[in-house]
């Protein structure tokens, strides 16, 4: 699938008329931005950095370059470097996609293309837009970014014009996902030794419905996702700890797969001169099987949601605060079964280039950003979080 986007891809700038080639007429824009943060818990060390010393172990920094040939077709790439404590430290590809809008009403992208689910996935590698540090965790985990953000494949799209009733925004897509082997994930499985070589992926389908609706300022939305079954190689590695045989790796082949998914998601907005406030809400039910390694399969049955709230003080100061809440109903009871995060939230734009984030965080259960190897005296079911966050956009 990939080599056949790559190639409409190029037949698409092929056809750009020889009109059209000088950069100028191309009308290039280069835009990106870089972030440096710094992370303090109180107890637990989180998203696999040493955060209960202090860690400024994440950087991220963003490059995108877009061009429109003819007034109906644009096309844009993005690449990203990230590195949160043991994720990335790498260059990755977020998107490259040909956008081409027939009207108002009709308009196709291909490519690696943004999945336009929930109410920020569309945004979230667009980090100068909004004031949080952190998306709330339970919909938007950090370490997961690159697998929730695009898929290869397509994206239909248009508005329609309800009069009095206001205006429907529609989108839908189709193509192939891809959750990489060091996805974060995946953490707990690397941890038990269980390793995913070639990473996982399959095929999905989706469409989302947002309402702009006659009050001035509010959205009413919808989006249903549906993942066909994911299925790949992995490998379970086990060091005998004592013994004779003291050391010796054992390496069992199997095989990981999870069924189909169906993950409805309902969203809203309202945002009108200083007041922003919004809410979001979905679910996923599953099983996973480690054929092979595991004798039984893992049920999986999700709940998350938020709903926040900010205020613009003034044209350089905003504050805000958000409630955030994650629930594994198939899982043990225990503070590993949930995650409950209360944030409270600034953000200064010192100029148009230049912006600084301030967040804290009280979290209770430990359901996300946690792994065993760097909380080798267990986990405390609640930590507090600090995040101070400086970026720098162009």
């Amino acid at each position: 699938m990939k080599r056949l986007l790559v190639g409409a891809m190029a037949l698409a700038l092929g056809a750009i008329p020889a009109t059209a080639q000088s950069l100028e007429d191309l009308n290039i824009q280069i835009h990106g931005y870089a972030t440096q943060g710094f992370l303090y818990t109180t107890n637990n060390n989180i998203f696999t950095t040493s955060s209960s010393d202090g860690s400024p172990e994440w950087t991220e920094a963003v490059l995108n370059v877009g061009a429109q040939p003819t007034p109906k077709l644009h096309v844009g790439v993005q690449a990203r470097y990230f590195l949160l404590g043991n994720f990335g430290d790498a260059i990755t590809l977020d998107w490259a996609a040909a956008d081409y809008k027939f009207n108002d009403k009709f308009g196709v992208r291909f490519g690696k293309v943004k999945t336009p689910s929930g109410l920020f996935n569309e945004t979230q590698d667009i980090d100068p837009s909004y004031m949080w540090s952190l998306l709330p965790q339970g919909i938007y985990p950090i370490t997961s970014r690159n697998s929730l953000l695009a898929h290869y494949g397509g994206v239909a799209y248009g508005t329609l014009n309800l009069q009095r009733a206001g205006k429907l925004d529609y989108r839908g897509w189709s193509g192939e996902r891809e959750i990489e082997g060091n996805d974060g994930y995946w953490v707990s499985f690397a941890e038990s030794g269980i390793t995913l070589p070639n990473g996982v992926s399959g095929l999905l389908n989706g469409g989302a419905l947002h309402w702009k609706t006659p009050l001035s300022g509010l959205m009413l939305g919808s989006s249903l996702a549906r993942y066909n079954s994911y299925s790949a190689p992995a490998v379970d590695t086990y060091v005998v700890p004592a013994g004779p045989s003291k050391g010796l790796t054992i390496t069992t082949p199997g095989s990981f797969a999870i069924g189909h998914e169906t993950v409805p998601d309902f969203f809203g907005r309202y945002d009108k001169n200083k007041v922003m406030f919004a809410a979001e809400y979905n679910r996923t039910a599953g099983l996973l099987t480690l054929e092979g390694i595991s004798p039984a399969p893992d049920p999986y049955n999700l709940r998350a949601w938020f709903a926040m709230g900010s205020y613009k003080i003034s044209d350089k100061f905003s504050a805000g605060a958000y409630v955030s809440q994650y629930f594994d109903k198939a899982a043990t009871l225990g503070p590993s079964r949930y995650s409950k995060d209360w944030a409270i939230s600034g953000r200064y734009d010192f100029n148009q280039y230049l912006y600084a984030k301030a967040e804290q965080h009280f979290i209770e259960g430990t359901a996300i950003g946690y792994d065993a190897n760097l909380n080798p005296g267990g986990l405390n079911p609640n930590t507090k979080l600090t995040v101070l966050k400086m970026g720098v956009s162009f």
